[in-house]
């Protein structure tokens, strides 16, 4: 059976394929601007998690989580200028929002565990 940190690790991996999955459209005037701040953003939600939990002390493992967070609403927020540009659909826009927002909710679990441990 699967367990959080793994379910959380597979969302976010569904998550970054499907971001590169929808930038794989995007104009190629925007490959060094939207497409490549997404597709970095993406990537460094599931990267600062996996190199957080790799850590050891809670403080460092924080401080990724909390890193990892940041990348999230950063990539929510271009996903929406995605939208507004008319670079991705509607139905797209809501399957990574909605994909997003349990990624989100799961990491912030995460997160605030680690601060009342601290």
């Amino acid at each position: 059976m699967e367990n959080y940190h793994e379910k959380l690790k597979r969302k976010m991996d569904e998550y970054v394929h499907l971001v590169y999955a929808l930038t794989r459209k995007f104009l190629k005037e925007e490959l060094y601007g939207v497409t490549s701040q997404l597709r970095r953003a993406s990537l460094s939600i599931i990267l600062n998690y996996v190199e957080g939990y790799a850590r050891g002390r809670d403080k460092v493992h924080k401080n990724f989580l909390e890193i990892s967070y940041g990348s999230l609403k950063e990539s929510k927020y271009l996903l929406h200028f995605s939208l507004v540009e008319k670079y991705i659909a509607k139905d797209e826009y809501e399957q990574a929002i909605n994909l997003a927002e349990d990624i989100g909710a799961m990491l912030w679990g995460v997160i605030r565990n680690l601060k009342h441990e601290a």
